[in-house]
């Protein structure tokens, strides 16, 4: 009898934040392979559009609010979710926030906003869904960090010491619930074609140029492109996968510049 590795049937997912963008991307790749999709945010209004935006292409959805970065409500959230849906096979800490001003002139409050929505949260998240995990033999942790785990920009410096910190959080996570059964991995999106990026997309825009002069693939990302990683790292596929990090970056990090043209 043949297993299909990639089938995600009679699991429950837990996607922090998946109400926009690239998390209900990837929230839809795994309703897709057949999990029961669980989502958080701040807003009843907005989990209330997205549950309705998951069950419109068919995906069995639930929507829940509570703030990841207090460990009260997290803890509350996880058990209502695991009494109503059903226990959390896999978790994807997708909730993120970003503040783009130069170091000197940010605020203490502001770089640690950053920090507790885009390091602590994973950390509170993770601790609270592992335990049950634990107990009952396994489960798959998704963190998704950012090519900022791996390199600086201007006027992101409390973004990239989250993610740069999350990076080393998955693969600490990696270590220590390995012998549970519990596989966590993290996925690294590049720059990708959301709402948010619009603006400067358009053709002649500086930035648009840049992005697709330095990926090799030469186009930004579709949300879709998130997908198939976010499958595999919650499926039986990736049961010997353990503290990777999977960049989804249309290669670049593989290259130091602009692509030649020459032979």
């Amino acid at each position: 009898m043949s297993i299909n590795l990639f089938d995600l049937t009679g699991k429950t997912a837990l996607i922090t934040g998946g109400v926009h963008g690239l998390g209900m991307a990837m929230a839809k790749g795994l309703g897709n392979a057949g999990a029961k999709i669980v989502v958080n945010d701040l807003s009843q209004e907005s989990l209330d559009k997205a549950v309705a935006e998951y069950k419109s292409v068919g995906i069995e959805a639930y929507g829940y609010v509570f703030n990841v970065t207090d460990e009260k409500a997290v803890i509350a959230g996880i058990t209502q979710i695991e009494a109503e849906v059903g226990p959390i096979d896999i978790l994807i800490n997708n909730a993120g926030i970003i503040k783009r001003t130069p170091i000197i002139e940010m605020e203490v409050e502001d770089f640690t906003a950053v920090i507790n929505v885009d390091l602590i949260s994973p950390f509170i998240v993770s601790k609270n869904v592992a335990k049950g995990m634990i107990q009952r033999g396994g489960g798959k942790i998704i963190n998704i960090c950012s090519m900022m785990s791996e390199l600086g920009r201007d006027s992101v410096s409390a973004y990239a010491a989250a993610k740069g910190g999350l990076k080393m959080l998955t693969k600490n996570m990696a270590t220590e619930w390995a012998k549970f059964n519990i596989q966590t991995n993290g996925i690294g999106p590049g720059y990708f074609a959301t709402s948010q990026t619009a603006p400067i997309r358009v053709d002649g825009h500086p930035f648009n140029e840049f992005i697709v002069s330095r990926t090799p693939a030469g186009r930004w990302g579709d949300p879709d492109d998130l997908q198939g990683a976010a499958i595999f790292l919650s499926s039986k596929a990736s049961d010997f996968v353990n503290g990777h990090i999977v960049y989804v970056d249309g290669g670049i990090l593989a290259t130091i510049g602009k692509p030649s043209n020459e032979d």
